[in-house]
């Protein structure tokens, strides 16, 4: 995952080392893996934000890679969320190899631009592909929790009415199916939208092609609503989705864009 970040102030203090415990692993699909972390002096994130890794081999050697944090700052926990790549280095130790109990180390949070707070008004439109959900998935974990605080005085944001328009490869490959069916249903003005992109399963009722201006406009909001836009996949995803949504008429400084290599689809 590469981020699309403002530049950090030159004097920025450097975020130290932390090591991670793996209290909890859990298979969102055939190659995407969850795991929940203990972090003992972890200093909170917002949802958006993203880590490093670092691995160190019995040799000496060390492989970093950055990774989306998937859990709502409002758990008060730490959940990574990795597809194991061909070759990965590291997403093949956490997407494969790794226990309760192992330890690695983690630094963060990092980035300030792909944030989403609940005190931020205007509906809310999420555009996400294969794990490029990771991210969106912080964000409406945190949505759910500030909705659940609302009657106590909540910030008013999280009512905003918010759709995601999720693209997969397959019905198999959807990350966070399950919770996502749930999230929608409980009636806080979300809706999610899948498209698969290489084949449908038989009896799929949803979309079953790459994301295009009608897919958008359809499952998205109108440009004079001034809907927060969020989008996160693949490189080419990414960018065909932010242009379009510009060539609709939304307004650039609302659409936050993160993207990372590309990963076949």
């Amino acid at each position: 995952m590469t981020g699309i970040e403002a530049a950090a102030p030159a004097l920025a203090p450097k975020k130290q080392w932390l090591t991670a415990t793996v209290r909890e692993v859990t298979d969102e699909t055939p190659r995407v893996r969850s795991l929940v972390l203990d972090v003992p002096g972890w200093p909170g994130h917002s949802a958006g934000q993203h880590v490093d890794v670092r691995l160190t081999a019995p040799d000496g050697y060390q492989a970093q890679r950055s990774y989306s944090i998937a859990s709502a700052p409002a758990s008060g926990t730490i959940t990574l969320t990795v597809e194991m790549l061909p070759d990965g280095e590291v997403s093949s130790y956490l997407a494969g190899e790794a226990r309760v109990g192992d330890q690695f180390e983690l630094r963060g949070p990092i980035g300030g631009y792909f944030v989403w707070t609940p005190d931020l008004e205007g509906p809310l439109f999420l555009v996400g592909g294969g794990s490029g959900i990771v991210p969106l998935m912080a964000i409406l974990r945190e949505r759910a929790a500030n909705m659940m605080m609302l009657r106590d005085g909540g910030a008013k944001g999280a009512a905003q009415p918010a759709s995601l328009l999720f693209s997969s490869r397959s019905y198999d490959d959807i990350i966070y199916r399950a919770e996502l069916e749930r999230l929608a249903g409980q009636g806080g003005g979300l809706t999610v939208t899948h498209t698969l992109t290489r084949g449908a399963p038989a009896g799929w009722a949803g979309l079953s092609r790459r994301i295009d201006a009608m897919m958008l406009t359809e499952h998205g909001f109108a440009p004079d609503l001034m809907p927060r836009i969020f989008i996160c996949g693949p490189t080419p995803l990414v960018e065909t989705v932010a242009f379009t949504l510009r060539e609709l008429g939304h307004g650039p400084k609302l659409i936050k864009t993160e993207r990372f290599g590309p990963t076949g689809k």
